[in-house]
């Protein structure tokens, strides 16, 4: 029996099954799917059509459509010339490339691309699969018995209860009143199923109080439907019930094969154990996770300068040490990781990804844009001292006169302007004006990538007077150098920019490194901490605000310097309380002393809200006549001219002798 059928320019001839195991498998151009039963093709052109493809009417009426009736078109076939009068009313068409745009157009039942025959309403852009044409009206479903569910439009955005995910168009099977709906695919899901990664049960298609993991992907999905056998606690989420039979990644030359034997492993990408479902290189004699294999190639850590690439073999770089740099744990050199091998950093797989927030992918030819700034300072004079080349004298673009270096610990009660903490070790200053600059805060490059910051492109040093907000420490400065992201607009202070993720501290004897997941007590001042510098060696551990406290400090409450003090070596309880707050003073933690007067005060009353705005700095506003300066009142308190209190902390004051203006900067 012979066909001529619209959609071949061949005779399609009658076959009422496929006679030859060794035949070549097919596909019905019509809908898809496997062809097995009778079917009308052609040899010559290697066409098939299933007998429900090939009888199905050229034209048909269907409910979301009333006003027109659909033809049916055979996309797979090219036939787009069938179509090069007709006005196209959907957007996502037009009749340039007419038949590229209608091969990437998309069912409006299933929202899936049209890759076989469908109908469309020639006029108006109205496009569906025949397959979900002929999707039944109206079913009834186990999992809500209570009303039928009824095909329709998700105008209400509505997530499947099965997969959680939320279809922004297309056809859903949904209950109003009750606001629920379920995908057609997941309608359609068999309740019961047999599965080669669990033998010995059926597993039952059903809610996931347990929480448990999927063994195919080895995450846990919060809400929605599971395939479980509850008698083992063996879980697979309904899209990974099918996994794909070879997978190419990223990672890795060859492709990846799917093992389904239920054996543990340790995966070779990420070096940690897997269960039940694998995928092997059989070249290399790799097992790794499914999630693995979509691993990138090479990222770029905030943490470190260069991109770090993965590795199968880490046993063949020459690494003094295998710690992670970003966890406490050691890195298997038998397996997989991520590492810099101009540096020898390595960091674990699951590590380096484990927020993609914080990592970005890496281009080989990426550049730079820390490279070829020029400096912010430029060498007067400099000295030799030993091997090393010192700059002596230096113009800073900071300021205008020429600055000396010095190396002295008299100047007690000046301060850096870079940074706005105490002057010690090396510094640069100006013979002419009351100006100091540390040597490290001089030298800060104009860009910088900061490593706690999530914006991967390097920030721009502002070194001119402005008033800011620090992001990373929380304290306003009034002066100051900062850090600027170009992205997000957010400053950061230079104490906080030069701070590595690796540190030493005055308190303890070993490096500090950061780990942005560590529970414990900070060593500092006793709080609790989720993050923090820790040793790898001991278990001390400090937050952030500790490891940053200045060495050394003035406060009103005092003549001399305070110097931050690690134990106390008083043993007499009534000695242990705060000289400013008055209230007790744990004697394990970190405190701030001055020998002479035998003072001893919390760090949280030494540095207040405002420890980093400078006193005396000139302040104009367009509501004062005047101009004001920054002052912290140490005997008298003049009222606030906005609020009526006493200015006990920062506040604003008129130059202006006969003003008598004075206010709250908080006000």
């Amino acid at each position: 029996m012979e066909l001529q059928h619209f959609s071949h320019k061949h005779p399609l001839l009658f076959n009422e099954e496929r006679s030859h195991e060794s035949e070549k498998q097919a596909y019905c151009s019509g809908c898809g799917e496997l062809v097995s039963g009778p079917t009308f093709s052609c040899a010559e052109c290697g066409f098939y059509l299933d007998k429900n493809c090939a009888e199905a009417p050229s034209e048909v009426n269907h409910c979301f459509h009333r006003d027109h009736s659909l033809q049916l078109l055979n996309v797979a076939e090219r036939r787009f010339g069938e179509l090069e009068d007709i006005g196209y009313k959907d957007p996502l068409i037009s009749s340039e490339n007419g038949y590229q745009e209608l091969k990437e157009a998309e069912c409006f039942a299933c929202w899936k691309p049209l890759l076989d025959s469908a109908y469309l309403s020639l006029d108006f852009g109205f496009f569906i699969h025949k397959k979900c044409v002929d999707l039944p009206i109206e079913i009834s479903h186990l999992f809500h018995c209570q009303h039928p569910l009824i095909l329709q439009f998700n105008s209400k955005r509505l997530p499947c209860q099965i997969c959680q995910r939320t279809q922004p168009r297309g056809f859903v099977y949904c209950c109003s009143p009750c606001q629920f709906a379920l995908h057609i695919a997941c309608a359609e899901l068999p309740i019961k199923i047999n599965h080669l990664c669990h033998r010995i049960h059926p597993l039952i298609l059903q809610f996931n109080p347990e929480s448990l993991p999927c063994q195919i992907c080895q995450e846990t999905q919060g809400q929605g439907f599971v395939y479980c056998c509850s008698i083992c606690k063996f879980a697979l989420h309904v899209k990974c019930v099918s996994p794909p039979p070879s997978i190419k990644g990223e990672i890795h030359e060859h492709p990846f094969t799917l093992f389904w034997r239920q054996v543990s492993f340790i995966c070779d990408a990420c070096g940690t154990i897997g269960d039940y479902v694998s995928y092997i290189c059989s070249t290399c004699s790799f097992i790794v996770h499914k999630k693995c294999i979509s691993l990138p190639h090479i990222i770029k850590l905030p943490r470190h300068h260069h991109p770090i690439s993965h590795t199968f073999i880490l046993g063949k770089l020459d690494i003094e040490t295998w710690e992670c740099k970003i966890c406490p744990g050691e890195v298997n050199a038998q397996h997989g990781g991520y590492c810099c091998f101009d540096c020898n950093y390595i960091v674990h797989a699951n590590c380096a990804k484990e927020d993609s927030s914080w990592y970005q992918f890496y281009e080989i030819d990426g550049t730079d844009e820390q490279l070829n700034e020029p400096s912010v300072f430029s060498v007067v004079k400099e000295s030799k001292v030993g091997e090393n080349v010192i700059p002596t004298e230096i113009k800073h673009l900071s300021h205008q006169h020429n600055l000396i270096l010095g190396n002295a610990d008299k100047d007690d009660d000046k301060f850096c302007v870079g940074c706005m903490l105490s002057i010690s070790s090396s510094f640069y200053y100006c013979s002419q004006c009351d100006f100091f600059l540390h040597k490290s805060c001089a030298e800060s490059p104009r860009k910088k990538h900061l490593w706690f910051h999530i914006h991967q492109r390097p920030c721009t040093l502002l070194i001119s007077d402005l008033f800011f907000y620090c992001s990373t420490c929380s304290y306003e400065f009034n002066i100051g150098f900062a850090y600027e992201c170009n992205v997000c607009e957010q400053y950061f202070c230079l104490r906080c920019a030069l701070t590595s993720d690796t540190a030493t501290c005055r308190g303890h004897e070993h490096l500090l490194t950061f780990y942005g997941k560590y529970e414990g007590q900070c060593s500092g001042c006793g709080g609790s901490l989720s993050m923090g510098y820790a040793c790898k060696g001991c278990k001390f551990v400090v937050d952030y605000t500790c490891l940053r406290l200045p060495n050394k400090i003035r406060h009103k409450c005092d003549e001399h310097p305070l110097i931050l003090t690690y134990h106390e070596d008083n043993i007499y309880s009534e000695y242990h309380y705060c000289d400013i707050c008055e209230k007790k003073r744990n004697p394990n933690y970190w405190f701030y002393h001055c020998v002479i007067c035998d003072n001893s005060i919390h760090p949280k009353c030494v540095i207040g809200r405002y420890s980093f705005m400078k006193l005396g700095h000139t302040y104009i506003k367009s509501y004062h006549p005047h101009p004001l300066t920054f002052t912290k009142k140490v005997y008298d308190y003049p009222e606030c001219h906005q609020c009526d209190r006493p200015c006990l902390d920062l506040a604003l004051e008129c130059l202006d002798n006969e003003c008598n203006y004075i206010v709250h900067w908080k006000c």
